[in-house]
């Protein structure tokens, strides 16, 4: 009878967890409070357990565990849970990181906590409470912003964002206890500087980095991460000052024995942290990103961690790490030996983007598999769902990664397809005439972007006559301009027109105000609405 390895989390991220340790030849038994998630199907079992509920996780264990000590490892990728598979990991005399140090990398405010203890960089903060967010506000006007407004204890950027001025400072408080399972939010200086995601080991005293990959987030006041790039660009030197200070991170953490992931920075001031997590990281990268460019299964190697055994294909081919760290740590004790697992390709992600509304369509799919860059097109929406500009991570319409031994053909080739997808939605919908209007929220200035930073005048409002191809009417100015920007899914000006009259040949008259507004402000999508309710009028 086979073994019996627990995976917290039945979601897409968990995917590679329960194909792997079927590979290594246990059973999976998958727990989620969803009972429709979509990866249940792949596991040999399903509990329907609520991943908070530690204690019916450890009832869970006992009752697998009295059939001759069946469970043999406890296990996440890519969820909030690594605490609680530590919790019952340590009931069942199981490898991993302790709980204690689990907690560190779960609660914000515990992390921040020790990083200032060890004087490991990170923001400075405070800890924010319904009854602690009478005073801050008393005291609004005296605070220096910008600041970061987070929940303690949730991912994906839920409930995250900048807080630019006093104006906003209340509803970002709400918001974020709102995501909170804690009713708790962590309010911190905001840092400056290009970000990165770190994948890594810990094992038997050595920290081996498992991808190091170039994070890129836009839309203020939300950190919304358009995609990463593996591996990173910047120079050897920077990288190697920012694992060293990942590593005093780690390190002050209390982890010892499995995974640990950052979001890092470099600032100004040098490398500061973000966070550090417990797990492997979602976003596609742990389970997709890095191994199409190591050709490592990093998910097995943590298995393998998990179960008690050696990684042995990451102890083979890891290379070692000049202990390099910047001047902000300079002095303090190399915390573990440093090793890499290399990237030999790049591979990039990314993710596009819609303006609120309800799908009616999506078109482009065909001509991205087409591509032989392209790896992986992965929908998160579909007909008939209401989709949003995203204000976290768990927002975006899909995924799509590339593979190549050039960076510039897999970033290139990543645009290229996102630009290609077609997100076309029903008309006559409230939010989406609300968006094209330009309404927005008085805490949300600028957000959501306009597609593209035009400012139009009368001159650019040429109608346009039904079934004409709408290119022919841009005006001299746009025609100056329509070259050069791109909107959030990588589209040029000139190349919306062109898709448009693709997709869009038979039209009825367009007025040139509310046409060229929407295309402005909404890209393609805005042009379709435009053409799709002239049509059903």
């Amino acid at each position: 009878m086979k073994q019996k390895i627990m995976i917290l989390g039945a979601g897409l991220m968990q995917s590679p967890a329960i194909k792997s340790a079927q590979n290594l030849g246990y059973e999976v038994v998958v727990v989620d409070g969803n009972p429709n998630a979509p990866c249940i199907e792949l596991a040999d079992s399903f509990e329907h357990i609520d991943l908070k509920d530690k204690d019916s996780l450890v009832k869970l264990a006992d009752k697998i565990n009295s059939s001759s000590n069946m469970l043999a490892a406890v296990f996440t990728a890519g969820t909030d849970f690594s605490a609680n598979v530590a919790f019952v990991s340590e009931h069942c005399g199981l490898f991993g990181h302790s709980y204690k140090s689990c907690i560190n990398a779960s609660n914000k405010v515990r992390m921040r906590e020790c990083f200032k203890k060890f004087n490991v960089p990170s923001p400075s903060f405070e800890e924010i409470d319904s009854e602690k967010l009478k005073d801050l506000l008393a005291n609004k006007n005296k605070i220096k912003y910008p600041k970061v407004i987070k929940p303690v204890d949730n991912m994906g950027g839920r409930g995250c964002r900048l807080v630019r001025n006093s104006e906003e400072l209340e509803n970002a408080v709400l918001l974020a206890i709102q995501n909170s399972r804690t009713s708790k939010a962590i309010f911190e200086d905001y840092m400056e500087g290009p970000e990165f995601s770190i994948d890594s080991v810990v094992y038997n005293g050595t920290l081996t980095i498992t991808g190091f990959a170039d994070r890129h987030i836009y839309y203020p006041p939300y950190f919304i991460e358009t995609g990463h790039t593996m591996p990173t660009a910047i120079d050897e030197k920077i990288k190697n000052e920012l694992i060293a200070t990942f590593a005093l991170g780690i390190k002050s953490l209390g982890l010892t024995c499995g995974v640990a992931k950052a979001d890092i920075k470099y600032t100004k001031n040098g490398p500061m942290i973000g966070e550090i997590a417990a797990r492997l990281s979602g976003g596609y990268m742990s389970g997709w990103t890095y191994p199409y460019s190591s050709d490592c299964n990093l998910t097995e190697q943590a298995l393998l961690i998990s179960l008690g055994k050696e990684p042995d294909f990451l102890i083979k081919n890891r290379v070692p790490i000049e202990w390099t760290p910047h001047d902000s740590v300079q002095g303090f004790e190399k915390p573990f030996e440093l090793y890499e697992l290399k990237s030999k390709k790049v591979s990039a992600e990314r993710a596009w983007i819609s303006i609120p509304g309800k799908i009616k369509a999506i078109e482009g799919y065909d001509s991205v598999k087409k591509s032989n860059i392209v790896k992986d097109i992965l929908p998160r929406t579909k007909i008939g769902d209401n989709v949003n500009f995203p204000r976290n991570n768990v927002e975006k319409c899909g995924n799509v990664i590339t593979v190549s031994n050039d960076y510039a053909k897999a970033v290139v080739g990543a645009e290229k397809a996102i630009s290609s997808i077609t997100v076309r939605l029903e008309p006559f919908n409230k939010v989406t005439d609300d968006f094209l209007n330009g309404k927005e929220e008085s805490d949300e200035k600028g957000f959501p972007p306009s597609a593209f930073d035009i400012q139009l005048t009368s001159e650019d409002f040429i109608d346009i006559p039904s079934n004409q191809p709408v290119e022919k009417f841009m005006s001299c100015s746009l025609e100056k301009k329509c070259d050069l920007l791109k909107d959030w899914n990588h589209n040029t000006l000139r190349t919306v027109l062109q898709r448009f009259d693709l997709i869009c040949p038979n039209h009825s008259k367009l007025d040139g105000k509310k046409f060229w507004s929407s295309v402005i402000r909404g890209s393609i999508q805005g042009a379709l609405y435009v053409a799709d309710c002239s049509m059903e009028k």
